[in-house]
């Protein structure tokens, strides 16, 4: 599979568009005034405790306080504050050393919020959903330091490796060279990217991440809540991290500065790859000339069409997102389970790509194509698994119902992108409604005679099709040869299809159009 990156750098901010053999399957928007992005690290102060949800209502900064369940605390919560309070009040030079940090009790699992943070303390937290809706953002005191190939959690002396790694001798092998490598107060995960790196890649990722965890410290020195500590990485560098593969043929960046950071940082976490970033300089937009905007009309809106006639309707309720799978004109072949199949495993395919798109969240139902045999069940089910194995937000497929219905679970993380891909009417402008025909010939004559008035006395009328039959109708009395012998002008009507229905236009001797 062939991956590329199409970055197109605007005034308002960054969209990124993540191709998949020439398919669009991510689109992404950053903007320059972005706040609260997941992953970003905040001093924050505890507003409201609220025993019943167990959960704190924490003061951020956004317009709404953020909401921090006892369940996102970590077990190191009583840790973190203690850290907090210890590096706010820091008075050194350089930041204080942490691993001779001395790490406080766990917290339980079954306990109280107002146990932990009986005080309304000030409390480093990360962003673990950005805003949605009316809602603020959602905390965890889970801190997490995504790198290339490990993840730093401080507080912590655990060393996990990931589980897509599935030699035992390899994982064993990780396991070993992580826990010579890490420094005290670290727990580290190994990422699926570790496999097969060395001692000394590993260790170089480490570093950047430690050095990033001072740079954390630096900043909380005397800070006042509630403010932004450490921003997660853009977008663009966040993607990188996380599926920079050898599918990865180009990367296409439009803007001098981007090229030179993105550039930069390929070289830093995949030097062999640097020749694969290309700066655009085409006087085409990049996203039209790399077929972008084509795919983001045609996938967007509530009807998305598939190549062989099927089509599917996308919904949005409250309380879930409905897909509904229709057979268009499809037919494959008389057998009308055959039919089915074949039609909802094509849809399978596009709507894992469309939630990825999308970025949907939370309960998706998609009503199939009936079908009788299990085993054709079955295999649409596996079929989208499969297909969504690419999604890196956690998800789940539950087997079709006896209604036909299959029921998915995506992480929610961030809002849905939602493009309007309509556009207003030319004839009405939006508005659904046009001039009376019966009013047009009028209007037709009231330029005419404003025209000659103005000493115009040979004119050419251009209109739709249609009009321009009544208006040449009858080989003596038309409308036209009336206009001629009224006005004492030279006068040919001309059609043109491109025309809607009620559009006029008046052209001089020299074809030139005439402006009202």
């Amino acid at each position: 599979m062939n991956k590329e990156l199409i970055i197109n750098a605007a005034p308002t901010g960054v969209e990124i568009a993540l191709l998949e053999d020439k398919k669009l399957v991510e689109l992404h928007n950053e903007k320059t005034d972005a706040n609260f992005a997941v992953g970003d690290l905040y001093l924050g102060k505890v507003k409201k405790l609220i025993p019943g949800l167990n959960a704190a209502f924490v003061d951020v900064g956004f317009e709404k306080d953020a909401f921090l369940h006892y369940t996102d605390l970590s077990p190191y919560a009583r840790s973190i504050i203690k850290f907090t309070q210890i590096a706010m009040s820091d008075k050194g030079e350089q930041a204080f050393d942490f691993a001779r940090f001395q790490s406080e009790p766990e917290i339980v699992k079954t306990g109280k919020i107002n146990e932990v943070l009986n005080g309304k303390p000030h409390v480093l937290v990360q962003i673990l959903k950005e805003p949605i809706a009316a809602k603020g953002p959602r905390l965890s005191c889970e801190l997490s330091l995504p790198g290339r190939f490990v993840v730093v959690t401080p507080f912590n002396e655990i060393v996990a490796v990931s589980k897509k790694i599935h030699s035992s001798e390899e994982r064993k092998r990780l396991h070993k060279i992580v826990e010579a490598i890490r420094p005290k107060n670290f727990g580290v995960i190994v990422r699926t990217a570790a496999e097969g790196k060395s001692t000394a890649e590993l260790h170089q990722d480490m570093l950047s991440l430690v050095e990033t965890w001072k740079n954390i410290q630096q900043n909380l020195k005397g800070a006042v809540a509630p403010v932004r500590i450490m921003s997660e990485e853009t977008k663009t560098t966040s993607i990188l991290r996380d599926l920079l593969s050898a599918d990865f043929n180009r990367i296409v960046v439009n803007d001098k500065n981007l090229f030179q950071v993105t550039q930069s940082y390929i070289q830093r976490i995949a030097p062999d790859k640097t020749d694969i970033v290309s700066l655009y300089h085409n006087g085409l937009p990049i996203f039209d000339q790399f077929g972008v905007t084509k795919q983001v009309k045609s996938s967007f809106g509530k009807t998305v069409n598939l190549p062989s006639g099927a089509y599917l309707i996308i919904e949005h309720t409250e309380a879930l997102h409905v897909v509904d799978v229709n057979s268009g004109y499809k037919s494959v072949s008389n057998n009308q389970e055959d039919n089915a199949l074949e039609t909802n495993l094509e849809a399978a395919e596009e709507i894992a790509r469309q939630l990825r798109l999308r970025d949907i969240g939370g309960i998706i139902v998609v009503d199939f194509i009936d079908m009788k045999l299990p085993d054709n069940k079955r295999k649409v089910q596996e079929a989208m698994e499969q297909f969504m194995k690419a999604d890196r937000a956690k998800h789940s497929v539950l087997p079709i119902s006896k209604f036909g219905l299959l029921q998915i679970t995506r992480q929610r993380m961030r809002p849905e992108v939602n493009i309007n891909t309509a556009e207003s009417c030319p004839a009405c402008n939006g508005t659904g409604k046009i001039t009376s025909t019966l009013l047009l010939e009028d209007e037709i004559e009231k330029k005419l005679h404003y025209l000659v008035s103005h000493s115009h006395k040979n004119l050419t009328i251009v209109v739709h099709p249609i009009v321009h039959s009544y208006l040449t109708k009858g080989l003596f009395s038309s409308i036209i040869k009336k206009w001629k012998k009224k006005h004492k002008v030279k006068l040919k009507a001309q059609a043109n299809t491109n025309y809607h229905l009620t559009e006029f236009k008046f052209f001089d001797e020299r074809e030139e159009e005439i402006k009202f």
